[in-house]
């Protein structure tokens, strides 16, 4: 396979201490869902019900990750990154969300961490990455306060068994997601259709994040972020109505859940009086100092106001669509390349967010490091692929040249799995799954990688 990336130069240098890395998460690659005490997840229940997934599909075994780790882990040591990025299955560790542990949960972590560190990588857990035991769903999921007081006992309980090995934490990946796709619009579990009555999900997973940064601290823990998604927003025209869109759009997808975090406040008063609780002194709990920003970057966004008529509107979220009483509309990006899932692949639009980042937050802002990147592609010679990650490094090299202290970058992800609402109908991995025998087999994308961390490495 021709590894050889469009770009007729080499990478420029990262700094030696550069943290390399791919990510994955628990619900995409497991399997094993009623192994070991595990109890269920609201992805578990969605995807069972008629309709859900678009091929039908559903994670019970995905791709068996629960009993191939060894060889997995073997992958990342031939890769030749420094880090892997997996998530901790809530279920798996406390079944029901609350209540007893289930330490054959625990135990299969214990096993991946000792072979991760084995095998010379760090091990970097994400506790939530959208697996919601069902039990705690059942009861109102995250529209409910006890949810986040529930996180943090079991972010406790993962930190008490991993923590005199796992040197940095991830609390939450994309609540924003979650909060829009899962409780707005419900093409996402646990598909509920609340608009903007979702919002009270938003403000329990940012309180979740700080509650459980408080007890990760009360464990010891120096080296703790959050995954956050992110992706400028751009403006359909100048116009009064597609201006109003636009910057409402960025304040519920970017502002609403980065400045809680990072300024101690919500970027709308309008908007923190529609969230439950005693917001004020949530938010002291919410903005516990982070020792590193993770930002999720795919694709920029266009956004005008609704036209009239519409109807139902595809967001940027593959084939998401916007119910009509939403006051913004995603528009298609013109001009770029397109990955198989339509995205528009502009590698610029990275460097113009971590420069957006660096103005918008200064020094509230703590070191970054880009927790997910990746694009959908089909095929085992995936030269597109090399393109878009030899492109995105590139723009990551530009906004550390102006600046920005940028630590590390994971590719999303190690190998191809079930993409939630997708199924298993896109493929984001350097490693292609045939899912009828669940046979590994790197990529060329893989193999590109793997050559630019030896070149990297040798300074």
């Amino acid at each position: 396979m021709d590894t050889t990336p469009a770009h007729p130069s080499p990478l420029p240098r990262f700094p030696s201490n550069f943290l390399w890395g791919v990510s994955t998460s628990a619900q995409q690659i497991e399997g094993a869902v009623g192994e070991d005490g595990r109890g269920r997840s609201a992805w578990d229940v969605f995807a069972g019900e008629g309709g859900r997934i678009k091929d039908g599909s559903d994670p019970r075994v995905a791709v068996d990750h629960y009993h191939r780790y060894q060889e997995d882990v073997g992958l990342l040591r031939e890769l030749g990154v420094g880090a892997y990025r997996f998530s901790v299955a809530w279920p798996r560790v406390v079944p029901d969300g609350s209540g007893p542990v289930n330490a054959a949960g625990l135990d299969f972590y214990d096993r991946l961490v000792d072979a991760l560190l084995a095998a010379g990588v760090e091990p970097l857990p994400t506790l939530f990455h959208w697996d919601t035991p069902q039990a705690l769903e059942e009861h109102g999921g995250w529209l409910r306060r006890e949810t986040a007081e529930h996180f943090a006992a079991y972010a406790d309980a993962v930190a008490a068994r991993l923590g005199d090995r796992v040197r940095r934490w991830i609390t939450l990946n994309e609540p924003a997601e979650l909060t829009l796709l899962g409780y707005g619009i419900g093409q996402h579990a646990p598909g509920r259709q609340l608009v903007f009555d979702a919002l009270p999900a938003a403000h329990h997973q940012l309180l979740g994040h700080g509650l459980a940064v408080q007890a990760l601290r009360a464990r010891g823990a120096t080296g703790i972020g959050v995954a956050n998604s992110h992706g400028p927003t751009w403006r359909a025209s100048d116009d009064e109505a597609d201006v109003a869109a636009a910057d409402l759009y960025d304040l519920l997808l970017n502002r609403l859940f980065a400045e809680p975090l990072l300024l101690g406040r919500y970027p709308d008063e309008g908007l923190a009086a529609m969230l439950p609780g005693p917001v004020a002194e949530d938010l002291k709990i919410i903005s516990q100092p982070l020792d590193w920003y993770g930002i999720n970057y795919y694709q920029p966004t266009l956004v005008g106001a609704p036209e009239p008529g519409g109807g139902d509107r595809p967001t940027d979220f593959g084939g998401i669509r916007i119910p009509p009483q939403l006051p913004f509309a995603p528009r298609e990006i013109a001009g770029y390349p397109r990955t198989d899932f339509g995205w528009p692949v502009v590698p610029a639009a990275l460097t113009e967010l971590l420069l957006t980042f660096r103005e918008r937050y200064g020094a509230s802002l703590p070191p970054v490091m880009i927790t997910e990147n990746g694009c959908s592609y089909e095929g085992v010679d995936d030269r597109e692929r090399i393109a878009f990650l030899d492109g995105h490094l590139r723009a990551l090299h530009e906004a550390m040249a102006a600046g920005v202290d940028v630590r590390g970058y994971f590719v999303w992800s190690l190998m191809d799995n079930f993409e939630w609402a997708e199924g298993y109908a896109r493929r984001f991995g350097l490693v292609h799954i045939d899912y009828a025998t669940l046979a590994r087999t790197p990529k060329a994308s893989f193999h590109w990688l793997r050559d630019v961390l030896r070149e990297q490495a040798r300074g």
